[in-house]
């Protein structure tokens, strides 16, 4: 992989982040009510193409994880991830979205579920698809600052199974799809947490001046590089199984730092909903628990790496 971006994908990305300053970001996001999905921002990403350009002439997976991070960065409130990354790797067609993900061995609560037209689960080693009708799955309060959902048995009954090897294909695209989102939450609420650190004084001078705070957002910037680069690059790469766990488990160990750090040097203000930080951080905290969290991805990423497990979970 090129770590420099080529003319083509800046941009593509100077293109999004235009698009994402007018329709985005997470004053739009706290404004809409988190938990709420923007249906509107969905719409005009699937039209202008943003949501399919990994199926578009010239681009791939890696400019889809290029837009699901900064759609994101932006506090969009939408399943960038599914459509862009996931969906593609499965189906020869995009689905009606919004497209959910589930695991039918995990927790019947699927963010997005409670909004979605399509679902994807993930049932053993098979990757299924089931058609959704509006209502059909119920929708519950959650802290995770997006719509979740509970699954009803019965949806089962008429899913549509993918193929052989589907299952694997899937869990690999999702943790890619983890990671990458992850990504451009962290960098979010990092860059939130530079700036109010630059601008807040204590003692006469700003606290970023302290060398204790200064180390901590070091560590932070660090974490984040990583999981950024491993994200992007398991993208490009084609997710695989070793890839997709390695920058899953980076991705939210990096998530579980980040976000209680940038709590903390924000202050009693981090902790508010008049504060932006909430809208990316109670997002990260959700995408930290999906396909049974980091103890499921570390314990597959040991598997493949040093057992040589093709079939680890």
């Amino acid at each position: 992989m090129n770590y420099l971006l080529d003319t083509d994908q800046d941009e593509l990305l100077d293109g999004l982040g235009r698009l994402l300053a007018n329709e985005s970001g997470a004053e739009r996001a706290m404004a809409l009510g988190l938990g709420t999905y923007d249906a509107a921002l969905h719409e005009l990403l699937a039209e202008t193409g943003f949501l399919h350009v990994g199926r578009g002439p010239g681009t791939g997976p890696l400019e889809a994880a290029l837009v699901v991070e900064a759609v994101a960065a932006s506090g969009g409130g939408v399943a960038a991830a599914a459509a862009a990354l996931v969906a593609p790797a499965l189906l020869d067609d995009d689905p009606v979205g919004p497209i959910a993900l589930a695991d039918r061995a995990g927790s019947s609560l699927v963010r997005f579920g409670s909004v979605a037209s399509t679902l994807l689960a993930l049932d053993g080693e098979r990757a299924i698809v089931v058609d959704l009708e509006p209502g059909e799955i119920e929708p519950v309060r959650s802290t995770f600052g997006v719509p979740v959902g509970r699954v009803p048995g019965a949806l089962w009954a008429r899913a549509r199974d993918l193929g052989p090897g589907a299952g694997e294909v899937m869990r690999s695209w999702w943790r890619t799809a983890i990671a990458v989102e992850q990504v451009g939450l962290l960098s979010a609420a990092l860059h939130i947490t530079v700036e109010h650190v630059n601008t807040r004084v204590q003692f006469g001078h700003p606290i970023a001046g302290f060398q204790a705070v200064r180390h901590r957002l070091a560590e932070c910037a660090v974490l984040l590089e990583g999981a950024r680069w491993l994200a992007r690059e398991t993208a490009a790469l084609g997710a695989p199984a070793e890839a997709a766990a390695t920058a899953c488990t980076q991705a939210i160990a990096a998530a579980k730092q980040v976000a209680a750090e940038t709590h903390q040097l924000s202050g009693a203000i981090g902790f508010t909903k008049e504060y932006p930080l909430h809208v990316f951080t109670t997002r990260a905290q959700g995408l930290t628990l999906e396909l049974g969290g980091l103890e499921a991805h570390a314990r597959a990423l040991t598997a493949l790496r040093w057992r040589g497990d093709t079939s680890a979970p």
